[in-house]
């Protein structure tokens, strides 16, 4: 059934969904985006909906440029998870004092650490247990020392992105307790670079639109940089600092969130496999169609031959921890979530406190009017959207919140 080709664009659109069910301005930015005289390709994710300049849900392969808009404002987005040995037997009948805890070491929302985290405090049975992401050891000096080389205009944000650093952020960010079909208890986080990852995104997107090649684009928030100039050579080292960041963000949340659950349990050792982690808003070198490209994803996770990536679902359905095909057809991508159906204006308008608390039955998490725009009905159906990719992914687990902290 899929991929269908998108009609009317001049680089080929291949889209895990029907335009049917697709919005129309999102459409017309998939077409202003293949109609860039950079772009080779586009393929379009089945959780596809309207973002800033390039759509959300995107695999954009460039030849010797590279737009902000089609990586996105959170530079790093993505995800982190791990399973624990602890399984449903294992919890109590009330999650509330557990997400109290988390909520305790985790600032959600425009919140940072009173302080900068001490990441050599997150213990050494962490550091043994997290091998893979040795981030909360490894290069922290060299990491911060080349703060100095970033854009000029965030130079005075230093010591705020050092607070913010192992914080969540809101909107959909989340940190959750998962029961999966084995009932294995899984961890699992979204979030980002945070408020430095945007500075400089938008800093770069402005200079962008400057630049004389960009006078005659169909909108001006899909202007690029090209191979070769010093302004692509500032753009990609600060992209690659904040896609930095937001990894180490994750990892860092993950050891306080993990600290959390085995204070929660504290009268047994609580063990944690290797982790999983992904980011969906990035820019990687890959070869395509045998080239080298400029491969950006927006709200998409690479999903080559047995790469492990994560799709969440919403706060009160389901999420999914898939391995990739390798399909060379999707750029060896997939989805990144639901995606949304309804802005966050408009799920505001439609539902009330009331619904949320009907479609997060079961699940501990606030329930109040600051997160209504985030409930489970203002996502497309995440089921529908796996099942749109069978040819992209193969599932691994499948994972029902039992507990969710949004900011």
């Amino acid at each position: 059934m899929f991929p269908v080709e998108l009609r009317g664009t001049r680089a080929q659109t291949l889209m895990w969904a029907h335009e049917h069910e697709v919005e129309q301005a999102a459409l017309q930015q998939l077409r202003n985006i293949a109609q860039l005289r950079w772009v080779h390709g586009v393929r379009v994710m089945p959780d596809v909906h309207l973002g800033k300049g390039a759509t959300v849900g995107s695999v954009i392969a460039m030849k010797d440029a590279v737009a902000p808009a089609a990586v996105g404002v959170d530079i790093g987005y993505g995800m982190e998870a791990v399973k624990t040995d602890l399984t449903t037997a294992d919890l109590p009948d009330s999650l509330r004092s557990l997400r109290s805890r988390i909520e305790g070491a985790v600032p959600v929302g425009f919140q940072a650490h009173k302080d900068p985290v001490d990441v050599t405090r997150l213990g050494a049975r962490f550091a043994a247990s997290h091998g893979a992401v040795a981030l909360q050891k490894v290069g922290w000096q060299r990491f911060w020392n080349s703060f100095g080389s970033l854009h000029k205009g965030v130079q005075t944000l230093e010591n705020k992105a050092r607070k913010q650093m192992g914080s969540l952020g809101g909107g959909n960010h989340f940190a959750e307790l998962c029961i999966a079909n084995d009932q294995r208890v899984w961890i699992l986080l979204h979030s980002g670079s945070r408020n430095i990852g945007k500075e400089l995104a938008e800093r770069h997107m402005a200079i962008a639109r400057k630049l004389k090649h960009n006078q005659e684009l169909p909108d001006r928030d899909l202007a690029v940089f090209l191979a070769g100039t010093p302004e692509m050579a500032a753009y990609r080292g600060d992209l690659e600092w904040a896609q930095e960041y937001a990894a180490r963000n994750r990892a860092v949340m993950l050891g306080l969130v993990c600290q959390a659950v085995r204070d929660e349990f504290a009268g047994r050792e609580v063990r944690f496999d290797e982790p999983i982690s992904c980011h969906h808003n990035y820019v990687a070198e890959e070869l395509i169609d045998g080239v080298p490209m400029l491969v950006t994803r927006k709200g998409a996770v690479r999903a080559g031959a047995g790469d492990l990536a994560l799709i969440p679902g919403s706060m009160g359905t389901r999420s999914y921890v898939v391995r990739g095909k390798g399909n060379p057809a999707s750029f060896q991508s997939a989805s990144h979530g639901a995606g949304r159906r309804m802005s966050r204006n408009a799920a505001k308008r439609q539902f009330t406190v009331a619904d949320l608390i009907a479609q997060t039955e079961g699940v501990e998490s606030r329930k109040d009017a600051g997160v209504v725009d985030e409930i489970p009905a203002a996502y497309k159906d995440i089921d529908q959207v796996i099942e749109a990719q069978r040819d992209l992914v193969d599932v691994v687990a499948t994972l029902r919140q039992v507990l969710c902290v949004k900011g």
